[in-house]
């Protein structure tokens, strides 16, 4: 078979697996519609593409399996649509979990056994996989083999198990919180970047065809400069603008209803969003513009610190708008002028 036109034998049930409710559900599912399945509907990552591109064809002239693959990068920048578009372009079948879903060693080995020759085990959130788990997948990466230890005490012995060899991706958003061993055992580590909005605007127009949402250039980038950089959310809103324009009997997707719609859904034109701004708000009002830890901030909002660091941050951090310091984390002058304040070293000035 040609590479890029190969038929495909990915399950992609397992990505529904823990969802709950039926927004949930319907939201995954139109995820799913969405992902692009090869790798030249993948809009942007242009790096990252080119990467894997001489990595996939060198592997199907060689009639090997992929090295094993790290992705890292904040939430929504396509990690899992990567994955399953290598299992695509390779015409081989892909298992999916995740970090936390992997309690015990014996669950690996379940996994691991059940490969076939060439499979893809996509473990997302990597970075949470236990100690004993993370020390137990090293040899399976290395030599295609575990040692599980049946029993215990003086009854206790190994048995060996040879595994067929299989491409192992991990998907991280927090790629500090690996090990290096585990790290260094990924023949290929791939960080994904936030997106520029002509290329979200690219993902919207085709996510809209889908769809069958009319809308103009003007509306897709309207849409696409509020989206942080992320295709995720670039998809989130355009169902939510999709929403309201039907509401309002507006035939097409243009700029204005497209502000009116996300204005009135929450999301300014930087596309910051209510939690977001209540972050910046809680560092200069509680924290007098900080510094101020992130455990501090977390409480003052009520929310997890794991929220914050994976969700709010990247996106501050790259507009600008916050800095992380030794002490903490702190407005910057952008972020100042944003809220309409005074920044704190004016005034000290006067």
């Amino acid at each position: 078979m040609e590479y890029g036109k190969r038929e495909k034998f990915v399950d992609k049930s397992e990505e529904l697996v823990g969802t709950t409710g039926t927004e949930q559900d319907d939201e995954s599912i139109i995820n799913l519609a969405l992902r692009p399945e090869l790798l030249l509907d993948f809009v942007g990552q242009k790096e990252a593409i080119e990467t894997l591109d001489i990595a996939l064809r060198a592997s199907i002239k060689r009639e090997e399996p992929l090295e094993h693959i790290l992705f890292s990068g904040p939430p929504g920048l396509g990690k899992t649509s990567l994955a399953h578009i290598i299992a695509n372009e390779k015409g081989t079948r892909i298992v999916s979990t995740s970090g936390p879903a992997i309690e015990r060693a014996g669950d690996l080995v379940g996994i691991l056994t059940n490969l076939e020759h060439g499979d893809i085990l996509f473990i997302d959130e990597i970075h949470r996989l236990s100690k004993v788990v993370e020390e137990f997948i090293y040899p399976a990466m290395e030599n295609f083999q575990i040692d599980f230890l049946v029993d215990k005490g003086p009854y206790a012995k190994a048995v060996k198990f040879n595994l067929k060899p299989f491409t192992l991706i991990g998907a991280t958003t927090r790629s500090g919180l690996l090990s290096a061993p585990l790290r260094d055992r990924f023949g290929m580590n791939v960080h994904l970047e936030f997106y520029a909005a002509s290329d979200l605007s690219l993902i919207v127009k085709r996510s809209a065809a889908l769809l069958n949402i009319p809308i103009n250039e003007d509306g897709a980038f309207e849409i696409a400069k509020r989206s942080h950089g992320t295709p995720r959310i670039a998809n989130r809103l355009l169902r939510r603008v999709r929403d309201w324009v039907q509401v309002k009997d507006i035939e097409s997707i243009d700029r204005e209803s497209a502000k009116a719609a996300l204005t009135n859904h929450g999301v300014d034109e930087y596309g910051l969003g209510r939690l977001s701004r209540r972050f910046l708000e809680t560092i200069y009002s509680s924290y007098n513009g900080g510094p101020a830890g992130i455990t501090a901030i977390a409480s003052s909002l009520n929310e997890e610190v794991d929220t914050i660091e994976d969700v709010i941050e990247p996106y501050l951090l790259m507009i600008g708008f916050i800095r992380r310091t030794s002490r903490g984390r702190e407005l910057t002058d952008e972020g100042y002028k944003y809220l309409g304040k005074t920044s704190k070293v004016v005034k000290e000035l006067f």
